[in-house]
Formats: C-alpha cells, sequence, structure tokens
C-alpha cells in the first residue's frame, strides 16, 4: 500500500512495512523534521512534514493491539492527518515553522484556526505511538514514581484518575499525564485555570485534537480515546482498551525520559525569567535616569542674529 502526496514541486511516498519480519527502527522517519525535496524545476525546493513509524514493528504490540488496528489507525488516519497539513501550510506563514509551533499558534487561544485539528492530531499521534512499547505496562521507577505518589497519593491512585479521565471523555479526544510547571492563565481551555501550585503532576483531558501545548503543559504520556483507535480489537469496550493499555502497553522508560526534558525545560525557563527581572530592575534603578546639564555660557545658536 503506497500513498502518494503532490504538491508544487514536492511529493512524499510513503509504504507500510511488508507483514513478516523486519524491524522499522532504522527506515528513514524523522520526529517533527521538515526535509527538503528537489523536483522538476529549477531551483525549487520546498518543506514538509514527513509520517514517522511507531518506533516498533506493526504487529510487536499484539496480541494487546493487533497490527490491523495500527495499519488502520496509523496508516491511514495519521497519515492522512500529515498529508492534509502539509497541502494547508504549503506557501503560507506556517511554513518552515515546527510542528509544535504550528500548533500552539493555530490553536490561536480557542478560536482554532484551519490547520489546527491536522497539525495537533499528526503530533497527538506520534507521541501516542512513542507512549508504548512491546511488553510494556507494569509500574515506573526513580523520580517518576516518587513524584507520582506524590501528586497523586500512591500508583493505584493515578491509574484510577488516569482511567476515569479516559473513560470520561465524551465523544473523541485524548487523556494525558502532564508535568505543569507554570501559572499560565488558559482562557478558553477546556481545563480549569491552572491553579497556583507549581511543578507538580496531573492528569488531564481533552477533547478532539486539543492537546496540552496549548496549556504551556509538558505531556508525558497519552492515550486516544477516539473510537477508531480502539474498535477493532475491543469494539465498544473503552474500559478495556484503557486498562489494556495501562497494564500491557505502556513505556514507562518513555515517560520518564520526558519528564526529565519536561523540568530541565521548566529550570530553564525560570533562569530565564530570573535574567529578565534583574535586567528590568537593573534598568528602572535610580542611577540609570538620564541626566540633562545645563552650563553657562552656553548659547543657541538659532536665536542669535
Amino acid at each position: 500500500m503506497v500513498a502518494t502526496l503532490a504538491t508544487s514541486a514536492i511529493s512524499l511516498t510513503c509504504a507500510l512495512p511488508p507483514r513478516q519480519g523486519g524491524s522499522t527502527r532504522n527506515l528513514p522517519w524523522r520526529r517533527h523534521e521538515r526535509q527538503c525535496t528537489r523536483k522538476a524545476g529549477p531551483g525549487i525546493i520546498t518543506a514538509k512534514f514527513e509520517l514517522k513509524l511507531p518506533p516498533y514493528p506493526l504487529n510487536a504490540l499484539e496480541p494487546h493491539m493487533s497490527r490491523d488496528t495500527l495499519e488502520y489507525h496509523w496508516g491511514k488516519h495519521h497519515r492522512t492527518y500529515v498529508d492534509n497539513l502539509n497541502k494547508q501550510i504549503v506557501g503560507t506563514e506556517l511554513d518552515g515553522k515546527t510542528l509544535e509551533d504550528i500548533v500552539v499558534a493555530t490553536y490561536n487561544n480557542g478560536e482554532l484556526l484551519p490547520s489546527f485539528n491536522n497539525a495537533a492530531q499528526a503530533w497527538n499521534h506520534e507521541f501516542f505511538w512513542e507512549s508504548m512499547k512491546p511488553g510494556g505496562g507494569g509500574k515506573p521507577s526513580g523520580d517518576l514514581l516518587e513524584l507520582i505518589n506524590r501528586d497523586f497519593g500512591s500508583f493505584e491512585g493515578f491509574i484510577e484518575e488516569f482511567k476515569a479521565a479516559a473513560a470520561t471523555q465524551f465523544g473523541s479526544g485524548w487523556a494525558w499525564l502532564v508535568y505543569k510547571a507554570n501559572r499560565l492563565d488558559v482562557g478558553n481551555a477546556v481545563n480549569p485555570l491552572p491553579s497556583e501550585e507549581d511543578k507538580k503532576l496531573v492528569v488531564v483531558k481533552s477533547p478532539n485534537a486539543v492537546n496540552p501545548l496549548v496549556w504551556d503543559y509538558s505531556p508525558l504520556l497519552t492515550i486516544d480515546v477516539w473510537e477508531h483507535a480502539y474498535y477493532l480489537d475491543f469494539q465498544n469496550r473503552r474500559p478495556v482498551y484503557i486498562s489494556t493499555f495501562i497494564e500491557k502497553l505502556v513505556s514507562w522508560e518513555a515517560v520518564s525520559s520526558r519528564l526529565e526534558k519536561a523540568k530541565a525545560r521548566a529550570a530553564e525557563r525560570e533562569r530565564e525569567d530570573k535574567r529578565r527581572k534583574r535586567e528590568l530592575d537593573e534598568g528602572e534603578s535610580p542611577g540609570n535616569e538620564a541626566t540633562e546639564l545645563y552650563l553657562e555660557g552656553d548659547t543657541d545658536d538659532s536665536e542669535t542674529e
């Protein structure tokens, strides 16, 4: 099965891997990067997002998530989001921006711009595939487990809250574990405003394509609860799908790695905020006020005849 997208002087050709054997790890799909492609026409170069394969063979999550589901969900739905996004942004001010920047810009404080859904769904799905691994599940360790115990009371408390968020997201959407390290006013967002308690793990849910990037949260884990994510394997039994995801598929190593990056990002932003405040304070100090000097004997030639 081959899908090809052609726009002015650019094409994307992507085939599903063969059904038997072979790892997908070394195939040339890159995370959120834009590749330059030269085609007919002198000097014409355009850049575009490319679909990335999951970090495991499409049958590697069986029996918990079937190859048929991956071929349908990744091979059709995710591919469509990427293809449509490229068509929407080519030649616009969004062309050349990172996928994350496009998501935040087109969210537009809740007044969604046309390319938001495709951009956010392209990002969400890649994040979802990388949240799972063959032989996943179990329990996290280290700093991640310590923060879960601190913020949810126990690992079991987190599981209960995460399952509830995923099960009660009405219609299509996502449930997330995020690292919150801000006091951002997220007007027009589905979730309530963040509290004054910073630097904590929280569970949130979002409708349709919305993801926590638009609230300035750092996503650590997500589950897709759009019906096409689980219907082939579980029909309408969403709670069974959610339990299977948590118990058999979650990659806690990926979640731990994301947490470390989120903490580093928060620390860097704190340092930058302190630097800006220090510069502002120094700029407003009395010693920096401009002083005018008037010397006797100076004459304005413009006023003499």
